[in-house]
């Protein structure tokens, strides 16, 4: 974009987010910096960014129907996905048109809603290491792919979830029934499909925050920010820290599959991609064509967060990578199934040295529903992460 208008007026840049959650909040912050008008919407009321967008809608993404009916109206000049459960195939249509574009682009969007689509295009066309997997449609042809060609221990996860949900690891038959409960419990749209993986046998994982931004001279090029470390419980992130150490030949690698991936979905914006890595070698696992939950750590680790970035790669704005310092993050838990929570030892948790928090502004709190993060940074990275998980543990949700 050449030029940037005024919020609501006939001048205004306006930028609707498909999901608006604690990183669509942070998206819509950003692009309100540079003066954008932002149109936030979401399945439920008062979502995080709605809390702060121009414009706030409440419908269901995934209904065609609502969803063609919302973009026309509104008439964005961007639409920016930020969750899987979206018609997806609405979207192409819209851009085919010339009635909307999509970020990065509406065939990104259709082929990360799901795992299948994304695990097909990486292993099978792109010929990118991955870890074995099949996908099953029956409890009975789950059973039958883990004994006859996956083995265990294996990872079943839904094809369609998001921050871990309906994820498992099988060791054992005793296992099985259980994994594909969860997991149909666990899927953005309940269709009884599942991926199951074999379990690759991997040193640390990393997320690799992957930019395509517009240079100069209005070609698209590819940057990279440091790797992010994340620790995981039942497939959903607790922690994360920035930089990673890595090898440099594992580093190499690892951007190398990053590039692939993303030069092959295209577009503009920043990718989250997560790569299994062990010594020098690198396994691909998925990629998310938005900010990553694990990247939040950039908020206080980087000179311009995912967020900044994102904004900044979308609207053809130039971007800066560099990490400012290292740093840390640790999720703060719900701990309660209740609405209207309150929070105490907010200033306990601000006076661990060197940290920050965000509470997300959720209006509804589940025990195990991320609520808010801790940030910490501090030149020894051990030290960060002592702090941040300091920091989020002094912070304590409950009923009024």
């Amino acid at each position: 974009m050449n030029t940037f208008g005024t919020p609501l007026s006939p001048s205004a840049t306006r930028v609707m987010l498909l999901g608006s959650g604690e990183l669509g909040k942070e998206v819509i912050i950003a692009l309100q910096r540079l003066g954008v008008e932002t149109i936030a919407v979401d399945r439920y009321d008062h979502s995080p960014g709605q809390q702060v967008a121009h414009h706030a809608h409440r419908i269901t993404m995934s209904d065609p129907e609502q969803l063609q009916a919302l973009i026309l109206r509104e008439k964005p000049d961007l639409v920016v996905p930020e969750i899987e459960a979206i018609a997806t195939q609405t979207l192409e249509s819209l851009e085919a048109a010339g009635a909307a574009r999509v970020i990065p682009t509406a065939r990104a969007a259709r082929l990360t809603m799901d795992r299948e689509g994304i695990r097909r295009l990486a292993a099978e066309t792109l010929q990118l290491p991955t870890s074995p997997y099949q996908f099953c449609d029956t409890l009975q042809e789950l059973q039958a792919a883990i004994e006859q060609r996956i083995g265990y221990p294996c990872v079943v996860k839904p094809v369609m979830s998001s921050s871990g949900k309906g994820q498992s690891r099988i060791d054992g038959p005793e296992d099985i029934q259980r994994a594909w409960d969860y997991a149909m419990t666990g899927g953005r749209v309940s269709h009884g499909r599942v991926i199951v993986e074999g379990f690759v046998d991997f040193d640390y994982e990393i997320t690799l925050l992957t930019v395509r931004s517009r240079a100069a001279d209005g070609s698209i090029e590819t940057q990279f920010c440091e790797p992010i470390g994340h620790k995981q419980v039942d497939g959903d992130y607790v922690e994360s820290w920035q930089p990673q150490a890595m090898h440099p030949a594992a580093l190499q690698k690892a951007q190398q599959v990053a590039k692939a991936i993303t030069d092959d979905l295209g577009g503009q914006g920043v990718f989250g991609v997560e790569l299994f890595i062990k010594g020098d070698e690198v396994w691909f696992s998925e990629v998310s064509p938005r900010p990553h939950d694990t990247g939040m750590v950039t908020m206080i680790s980087q000179w311009q967060s995912q967020f900044e970035l994102h904004a900044r790669a979308i609207l053809g704005l130039p971007v800066n990578t560099a990490l400012r310092t290292p740093g840390a993050s640790a999720v703060i838990y719900g701990g309660v199934d209740a609405q209207d929570i309150v929070y105490e030892g907010v200033a306990e948790a601000l006076r661990v040295p060197n940290t920050e928090l965000r509470l997300f502004g959720k209006p509804e709190s589940h025990v195990k529903r991320r609520m808010g993060v801790a940030l910490a940074y501090d030149n020894d990275l051990d030290t960060a992460r002592d702090h941040a998980r300091e920091a989020a543990h002094q912070v304590k949700p409950r009923l009024p």
